[in-house]
């Protein structure tokens, strides 16, 4: 699966500590994983682990929990045209993220 991040992410991210970036780096490959083994579904079933769930009130909006309780991750899905489908990461933190997700 291919990703894009917005600036925003980009900063959100260096700002985790290093532990944080590897369980979100985890959770990322999960993803992967998912994504890879989907068959001929455009959208796959996600690990229940990541909690993956639209954002209330934000449409088009994901959520991901990379840890518990306060590791949250916001994207949205893209389409790149003949290069398929791509998330776009919006915001990495915690729940303050859900401000402006």
């Amino acid at each position: 699966m291919r990703y894009i991040r917005t600036e925003r992410a980009r900063n959100d991210y260096a700002r985790l500590r290093a532990d944080e970036k590897d369980r979100l780096k985890e959770a990322v490959r999960l993803m992967n994983d998912a994504f890879n083994q989907r068959g001929d579904q455009q959208i796959p079933t996600w690990p229940k682990q990541l909690r993956i769930k639209s954002v209330q009130g934000a449409k088009g909006i994901w959520e991901m929990t990379w840890t518990w309780p306060d590791g949250r991750a916001t994207f949205e899905y893209v389409d790149l045209g003949d290069e398929g489908l791509a998330i776009l990461w919006r915001r990495i933190g915690g729940h303050e993220i859900f401000r402006d997700p």
